[in-house]
């Protein structure tokens, strides 16, 4: 976005960059532009010239061919190993534009790429102004004394990905894994190039390695300065009781400049002015801004635990002489982050928890994936989408994922409004990565250019070097043998201790940092950074899964400090999988099927989990036998994360055995990158591939599955934990609130065959202090069921709800717990289900349910209308009941009466 403003002599350009707007000028008599943007049509073309067609910028390869008709959707059927040949090929781009006397007679004349994917040269009229190597870089290349007037010619040759990929691989010894599992249908030795790990396929997507130019391209011309970034870090100093606001400018100066800078936040009424002297060339100048004492600071807090307050910076550069040469404004948030490790008392090992503004807070949340394969594909309302989702469902945490993409810089943005905290993997995942010279210098630019671009972003709560790497190399994932790990160690150590983790702590001080995830963190380091055992539940943070065993067995679990990453597949609605795929594929064992599944054995898994507990689908029609299968894929997987999740969240305040004190439940995954299994919360949309001349047609879908809207409940601020233990009914109160309540629980038996409660037992209050897990009920079931009414019930006939109240209301969600595997209940009934939709008086819409039996897992599902319902996938043990529906664009009654279908458990058998 860019604008112009004149005033006198002086043009100012102004232009967004981060979440900071930047103004530079210049003290000339007439200035026609110092910014032109290269975002435009450019052409591209394939290595033997075959292929000629327009292609936007910001983009790729891939779009462009989409968009021209080249290729069909990306994601039908099996197009991703139809269009391997895309990434095979090498691809060049080419732009023409003219350039002003006032922009060619400046003193310096930069062009910019702000994200090139992924080796390329590039030159301007047949000169060759540079070479890129690395997606997440940022490449300012000098090119004043190449341009002409008229016709400037910019080319940028791309090579082929997998390509350069597999050439690198051959060094002096072999760094794995060479490729990926066969299952995955990807390509090999992504490990060597400094792209999206997950470009050349993963457990949960597909292998797209895309070509082109992903972000802006523009040309900067000036005669004394530019800024190219500048961040803010506020720092609390506890001796003096005093906010800091530590303010890097960066740079480019044609020449030594004296810049008188003046730094001022108004509202706090602090303001200071310095003189600074800006080196030739690019430079990092630190000012520090020392807020006035006698103004109340607002902090920045955590969804659910206050106010996301910001404060406008203003910044301002003028020269000796009186010439405006630097002019920006900033947002600034306040607050303080500290990653508490230190000893548990009747606990080996230390703690690992995050305290934000001196108050401990549990992390809710998930893991976020690239949002599509195409990045340029994902638009500004498909983030705000994601995470107003993520918020909606009481979460307050994301963890980036290491094998994806460092995030848009809306991304941060919108977290910081919303209050999301975000712990921010570096892009290395599950892999051994090159030390060579090259490979180091790229890395550390990459992790400069990261860290400077998201640290004054109050939602980035901790940095992490890479994605399970630590656990690969300690557990030997790859089979290495062992006279040759020391030699892999020194790797590891080298990449993320000595320059990840050395640049990160020069660059910012004021947020913890992890080498790797899982790691046993402060013990990590002591074992030399890498821990005898990674998923030691004594230290730091552990990632758990376990497909074959009973997901209700909560006695399996670990009771960990931190749970950074846990789950379970289930299959998206048939509404999603019907856009990519034809009737033929309509079947659980068809090819389709098969091929969309990139996890080992992950459809078999799905189905013998789902198996333990309900009867798997045997209708007769096969189309309905499907859908009701990718149903009870759903339905165990929200079961399974349910059971986990408030395992987690009633351990935080015990220590049972040396075990427990956890303090974060990061579930995998929150999102999709496309139609198909995987562990994710929101389905994909399906629109982003349908690409058409009319922009409005990229708009994202991102259902919710039954998962997310239990996350709504099993994240709820307070929450009533339910299970069995030795052969007796324990619930938990678990409050996130920061004051204490009074609360007490409220047991309903119900008979499956009847909607009419047999009994309800009411406990006495118990003191449930903010932020803790305390005990509020427990009874042997035996007991309370033979107290129950006639002492009719038994396991098998009844079931259990309970919910919280205090003296005056019901406190968080109701929640249930089953006696016995739904599979083998006594007197489940088919419920017979109506629904009537209406419009309320507020424009939104109601359903109305109707059941004449107790009925489990009651699903709605309003096929490809865009929305979510106040509530989905319940348990009805009442003869009525409306739950609302958020539509997310234009709908009617009509419309969504004749696309609701309502499903529950005893409707697929």
């Amino acid at each position: 976005m860019s604008a112009f403003r004149k005033s006198g002599s002086v043009l100012v350009v102004l232009y967004y960059v981060g979440s900071f707007h930047v103004l530079f000028g210049y003290n000339v008599s007439r200035e026609e532009q110092h910014h032109l943007s290269l975002n435009r049509k450019w052409t591209i073309q394939n290595s033997n010239g075959s292929l000629s067609l327009p292609a936007e910028v910001p983009g790729c390869v891939h779009s462009a061919l989409l968009k021209q008709g080249f290729i069909k959707d990306l994601y039908f059927r099996f197009n991703d190993v139809a269009y391997r040949w895309i990434a095979l090929d090498n691809w060049t781009y080419t732009t023409t534009f003219s350039a002003s006397t006032d922009l060619r007679t400046k003193q310096r004349v930069q062009m910019v790429f702000e994200g090139v994917d992924t080796v390329a040269s590039i030159s301007l009229n047949g000169v060759v102004v540079g070479k890129t190597d690395n997606m997440f870089r940022r490449y300012d290349f000098s090119v004043g004394q190449v341009l002409r007037e008229w016709e400037n010619v910019v080319t940028v040759r791309l090579l082929s990905p997998v390509v350069y990929a597999s050439e690198r691989s051959h060094s002096s010894y072999s760094v794995p894994p060479d490729c990926p599992p066969p299952v995955q249908k990807g390509e090999c030795h992504v490990n060597f190039i400094r792209k999206a790990q997950s470009s050349f396929s993963w457990d949960w997507g597909p292998s797209f390695p895309t070509l082109g130019l992903w972000k802006g391209v523009r040309l900067e011309a000036f005669d004394v300065l530019r800024l190219i970034h500048l961040s803010t870090v506020p720092v609390y100093n506890s001796s003096l009781s005093q906010w800091v606001v530590k303010v890097d400018v960066l740079v480019d100066v044609v020449e030594e400049t004296k810049v008188q800078v003046n730094l001022s936040l108004m509202e706090l009424s602090s303001e200071q002015t310095f003189t600074v002297v800006f080196p030739s060339g690019q430079s990092k100048n630190t000012l520090l801004l020392h807020v006035n004492t006698s103004n109340q600071v607002k902090l920045w807090w955590p969804s659910g635990h206050g106010e996301q307050h910001s404060y406008h910076l203003s910044v301002r550069g003028t020269m000796l002489e009186g010439t405006a040469v630097l002019r920006t404004d900033a947002q600034v948030y306040f607050r303080t982050v500290e990653l508490v490790q230190e000893p548990i008392a009747g606990s080996p090992g230390l703690s690992f928890y995050f305290r934000v503004n001196k108050k401990p807070i549990f992390l809710k949340g998930s893991n976020w994936i690239p949002a599509h394969a195409l990045q340029d594909l994902v638009s500004p309302a498909d983030v705000r989408k994601l995470l107003q989702s993520s918020v909606d469902a009481n979460m307050n945490a994301l963890r980036v994922w290491g094998g994806g993409v460092y995030e848009q810089d809306l991304f941060y943005s919108l977290c910081d409004e919303m209050g999301i905290m975000i712990w921010q993997d570096f892009m290395f995942a599950c892999a051994m990565y090159p030390t060579e010279p090259d490979f180091i210098e790229t890395v550390r630019e990459e992790v400069v250019q990261q860290v400077r671009r998201l640290k004054s972003h109050p939602s980035v709560i901790v940095w992490s070097g890479n994605n399970e790497n630590e656990a690969a190399l300690a557990t030997d994932w790859f089979g290495i043998p062992v006279a040759q790990q020391p030699r892999y160690h020194r790797d590891y150590v080298t990449l993320y201790v000595d320059n990840i983790r050395a640049i990160v702590q020069k660059e910012d001080g004021s947020r913890p940092f992890l080498v790797s995830s899982p790691t046993n963190g402060a013990e990590s380091q002591q074992e030399g950074w890498v821990a005898h055992d990674p998923y030691d539940v004594h230290y730091g943070d552990t990632h758990y899964y376990s497909y074959s065993h009973d997901c209700w067995d909560w006695t399996a679990l670990p009771r960990t400090r931190f749970a950074s990453e846990y789950g379970f597949q289930s299959w998206p609605s048939f509404s999603t999988l019907q856009k990519v795929s034809v009737s033929e594929d309509w079947s659980y064992g068809s090819n389709f099927s098969s091929h969309r599944q990139h996890h080992q054995s992950g459809n078999q898994q799905m189905l013998q989990q789902a198996g333990l507990h309900y009867q798997l689908p045997a209708s007769a029609d096969p189309l309905k036998r499907y859908k009701d299968t990718l149903y009870i894929t759903q339905v165990m997987q929200a079961q399974c994360v349910k059971v986990q999740t408030e395992f987690y969240r009633r351990s935080q305040s015990e220590v049972i055995e040396g075990k427990g004190h956890t303090m974060g439940a990061l579930y995998w995954q929150l999102n999709d990158i496309w139609q198909g299994p995987s562990w994710s919360s929101i389905e994909f949309g399906g629109k982003f591939s349908q690409i058409c001349s009319s922009s409005s047609s990229a708009e994202f879908g991102g259902k919710w599955k039954m998962l997310h809207y239990f996350a709504k409940d099993f994240f709820s601020p307070v929450v009533p934990v339910g299970f069995e233990d030795q052969g007796s009914l324990v619930v938990y109160a678990v409050s996130d609130l920061s004051h204490d309540l009074q609360l007490r629980t409220v047991v309903s038996v119900y008979e499956w065959s009847s909607l009419d409660p047999v009994c309800t037992v009411t406990s006495g209050f118990v003191l449930v202090e903010g932020g803790s897990a305390e005990v509020v009920h427990k009874q042997p079931i035996t007991a309370l069921l033979a107290g129950c009414g006639r002492g009719s019930c038994t396991r098998l006939t009844c079931l259990l709800t309970f919910h919280l109240e205090d003296v005056n209301s019901q406190q968080g969600p109701i929640n249930h717990l089953f006696l016995s595997s739904p599979k083998n209940a006594q007197g489940m009934l088919r419920p017979n289900t109506t629904a009537e939709v209406q419009q309320d008086e507020m424009g939104g819409y109601t359903v109305t349910l109707q059941s004449s039996a107790v009925a489990a897992f009651v699903w709605l599902d309003v096929g490809d209308v865009p929305g979510r319902f106040s509530t989905n996938g319940f348990l009805m043990v009442t003869r009525n009941r409306t739950v609302t529906f958020n539509p997310w664009g234009p709908t009617s009654t009509q419309q969504l009466a004749q696309a609701l279908t309502v499903t529950s458990l005893r409707d697929v058998y």
